[in-house]
């Protein structure tokens, strides 16, 4: 049995669309099966404009139900303030039935983000989700330091033992590095083989 695993992005002027392709790519090697979804804007498009936000993708929305069908997901958003941003938000207080219901009970989750700077919330955004994580009964899936990009002294990179991330610069204006790529990409095929390793010996027991 393979596993299903879900990317799911919010991106504002693109980062995020860029980390996830990564993410997806690394489930893939791993053997899962990669679903790319989408979280809701909830802005209207005057003040998507105004923000010169990046197209939004083709990928389709996600939904409560939708997540329940998942082994697992990682969800690759931004930070606001330290914390996911309305848009996810919205999605996470749309998942009461499932909460009520149980269905997310030992799914695994993993979190990629994004801030404007260094100390802007790449891991402070990972800790205030994992609240949403604890009270679903998910099991949050840490990358550590398996990869030498994320203890890089010489220059400026996202990344943590928390999950992948970029600096993306106050006004969006940085660019995703190969070294951020790299990061995402092992954190997709670490995770896809967790999932995939654990439904195998639920299979087998």
């Amino acid at each position: 049995m393979v596993a299903k695993v879900g990317v799911i992005v919010y991106s504002t002027w693109g980062h995020q669309n860029t980390l996830s392709d990564a993410v997806f790519k690394g489930v893939q090697k791993s053997g899962a099966e990669a679903i790319m979804y989408q979280f809701e804007e909830t802005l209207p498009q005057e003040v998507l404009t105004k923000m010169y936000a990046a197209p939004k993708p083709a990928y389709p929305v996600i939904t409560p139900d939708l997540l329940a069908e998942l082994d697992g997901f990682i969800f690759c958003f931004p930070t606001r303030y330290g914390r996911a941003p309305a848009q996810v938000s919205t999605f996470f207080d749309r998942t009461g039935g499932l909460w009520a219901s149980g269905k997310l009970i030992g799914k695994f989750g993993g979190i990629a983000t994004s801030a404007g700077g260094q100390h802007g919330g790449h891991e402070t955004t990972v800790l205030t989700t994992l609240p949403f994580f604890a009270h679903h009964g998910v099991i949050f899936v840490p990358i550590g330091y398996a990869k030498s990009e994320i203890s890089n002294e010489e220059s400026i990179v996202g990344g943590s033992p928390w999950g992948a991330s970029v600096v993306a610069g106050g006004k969006g204006t940085l660019p995703v590095l190969d070294s951020d790529k790299v990061v995402a990409e092992y954190q997709g095929e670490n995770f896809g083989t967790i999932v995939n390793t654990f439904l195998k010996g639920k299979n087998a027991a």
